[in-house]
Order: C-alpha cells, then sequence, then structure tokens
C-alpha cells in the first residue's frame, strides 16, 4: 500500500509539472533566473529575424555572452545574455513574420528590465536609387498587410465595410487588382490599407487607438546619423556588387507576412508610401515597441531587389549573407555609440 501511495503521488507531481508547462505559466526556476538578470539591468534588447542574421552577431568580437548566465529558454524562444560594445543586451530571434516578431518582441519587453529595442537584417529594396547591400535604418515603419478588400461592384467614394463605426478607413490608401489584369475588369476590385489597432499602455485599458506609420526614436536616429556613409563589404566570394554599400536613412519601411519578389508591387509600395526596406518583421516590434513606450530603431541591410531585378533568380540566393553581415557590423557600430551602461539617453 506505502509504494501504491507514493507511486501515486509521483505520478500526480509529475501531471502537474506537465500542466504548469502546458498552461503557459513561467515556472518558479524561470522566474528566479529573471530576477536576478534584471536586478543587472536595464538592458538593451536586441531582435534577430532568424538563425542567418543571428549568428554573425553571436559570432562578433564585440559580443560576450555572460559567464553566469549565458541564456534563458523559454517559451519556444531562447534569450541569450550578455554585453554588446559593453552595453549589457538581451538578444533573441523572433522567427518568420509579424506573428512571431510581435509575440517575441512583446515576452522580451514583459519579461525583462530594457532601456530601448534594437532590431536588425535583412530587406527586400524598393528604392531604385539604393543599391543591394545598403544598410537602411527608416524613420518610420508600417504594417503593410492589414487590408479592408472591397467587394466587386463598389467604387472609390463607397463606404467600406465597418467603415462608419470606426473599424475601417479610407483615409491610407489603396491597391486597385482589378487594374492588373490582360486588358479585362475581374472580380478582385481594390484593398484598402489600414491602420493598426493598439492599445497603449500610457492609455487607458481596452481603449483603442489608430496608427499607420510608427516613429523611431528621434534620439536614436541622430546618433544613427553618424553612421551614414559607411563604406561596407562588397563582394561575396567573387561576385561584387557595383560600389561598396554604405548606410542610409530612409524614409519609411514596411513590413506583412510576404515576401516581395513582385515588380508591380515593388514599384506600387515605393510611388505610393515612399517605402524603401520592405520584410516581414520590423513593423511588429515597432508597434509592440510603440505601445510599450519603449525607444526602439530598425537596422536593414538590402538582400535583393524586391522582384525588380533579373527574371532568373531572387538577388537574396547570393547576397543574403553580405547584408546579414553588413546589418550586424552597424548594428554593433550604433551600440558602441549608446551612452555608457548606467545612464541614460534622452528619448525625444
Amino acid at each position: 500500500m506505502g509504494y501504491f501511495l507514493i507511486g501515486f503521488l509521483v505520478v500526480v507531481l509529475s501531471v502537474g509539472n506537465v500542466i504548469e508547462e502546458a498552461n503557459g505559466e513561467i515556472p518558479r526556476t524561470i522566474l528566479g533566473k529573471i530576477e536576478r538578470i534584471n536586478q543587472k539591468g536595464p538592458y538593451l534588447g536586441i531582435v534577430a529575424p532568424n538563425n542567418y542574421e543571428l549568428n554573425p552577431l553571436l559570432g562578433s568580437k564585440a559580443y560576450v555572452p555572460s559567464s553566469s548566465l549565458p541564456f534563458i529558454d523559454f517559451a519556444g524562444r531562447k534569450f541569450r545574455f550578455g554585453k554588446l560594445s559593453n552595453q549589457p543586451v538581451v538578444i533573441v530571434m523572433s522567427g518568420l513574420g509579424m506573428v512571431n516578431a510581435g509575440v517575441t518582441t512583446q515576452l522580451l519587453v514583459s519579461l525583462f528590465r530594457l532601456k530601448g529595442v534594437l532590431h536588425y537584417g535583412i530587406a527586400g529594396n524598393a528604392d531604385v536609387n539604393l543599391e543591394i547591400g545598403d544598410v537602411t535604418i527608416p524613420q518610420y515603419w508600417a504594417h503593410s498587410g492589414l487590408w479592408n478588400w472591397q467587394r466587386y461592384g463598389d467604387g472609390i467614394d463607397n463606404e467600406l465595410a465597418l467603415e462608419s463605426g470606426g473599424d475601417y478607413t479610407r483615409e491610407v490608401g489603396y491597391l486597385q487588382f482589378s487594374k492588373y489584369s490582360n486588358r479585362t475588369d475581374n472580380l478582385l476590385n481594390r484593398v484598402w490599407y489600414q491602420p493598426e489597432e493598439i492599445f497603449p499602455v500610457t492609455g487607458t485599458p481596452e481603449e483603442r487607438q489608430h496608427v499607420f506609420w510608427i516613429p523611431v526614436d528621434k534620439s536614436y536616429l541622430k546618433l544613427a546619423r553618424k553612421l551614414e556613409d559607411t563604406k561596407l563589404p562588397q563582394c561575396v566570394n567573387t561576385t561584387c556588387l557595383p560600389r561598396p554599400p554604405k548606410v542610409t536613412i530612409v524614409k519609411r519601411g514596411m513590413s506583412a507576412s510576404v515576401f516581395i519578389d513582385n515588380a508591380a508591387y515593388r514599384t506600387f509600395l515605393n510611388s505610393k508610401f515612399n517605402a524603401t526596406a520592405v520584410e516581414m518583421e520590423s513593423a511588429a516590434v515597432a508597434l509592440i515597441s510603440h505601445q510599450q513606450n519603449l525607444p526602439f530603431i530598425v537596422i536593414r541591410a538590402l538582400s535583393d531587389l524586391a522582384g525588380g531585378g533579373s527574371d532568373v533568380s531572387n538577388e537574396a540566393s547570393i547576397f543574403s549573407s553580405l547584408a546579414a553581415e553588413n546589418s550586424v557590423h552597424i548594428l554593433v557600430k550604433f551600440v558602441a555609440l549608446l551612452p555608457p551602461h548606467g545612464s541614460k539617453i534622452q528619448s525625444e
């Protein structure tokens, strides 16, 4: 009987542990580690999209992992701790797309004591005045994947579904799919781009606001201007770009969970929105940072022409590694410009 009770208790405790892990609750052991880490903060939170962008940063001589607690695994993410150019940092990889980037950034800012968020990686280039390999630092970011798709037969002046209730708007603009056809009309009509519905920590809970263009932190942007025209490597093995890549501040970047390899849409995004960097994560990082009232900036190196180049293959297959290295190089240089740990940069 005694052996039976002991065995029963082991089973109950084991099931309890499984439930604790399954229901999303933070285990006590992880909470204890987070508390210890936060005592040494605040940190810069750094979000990398994927492994090929993360690995060059982890391999950089400027990054020194923590000897006492190099990482914490939680919620399918690995949060790495250390110093980058003598700044305490928490580094995490988000994975592909807006949902992954949003979830990862929210975990980052909720779990750890941060003073700012930095995001970096590669992007498609929608601006004919820039070259592959250039590192762009946009002043504004927007999510270009939130649409209200208008029914066939309605015109520009027709009210959108649910527009009168304040859910949707025609202020941002639209893309008329029915123009892109073989000289005949089609049933796709047009999609109207929509601002995000947000709930800032400085606002009233459940009282929504709307935002389309999210500005990066002005103080961070001022520091980033010191990096403009930095010359960067231009060759991958024996394949070289027409000129050395440079760093440039651009007006706007746009994100959606869509890989753009289409010349027509590339041209549309640039002519309609003055967008340069087009990719799949940055607007999510921007939206979370903005709602959490944390300064942020995004550094994206151009790896391809988003469909505007050769019709044989996408340039990213050749230049993504160079672009990833360039984005890390500028990230490290940017971090080195920040005030020493313990002092604060005045957010504007």
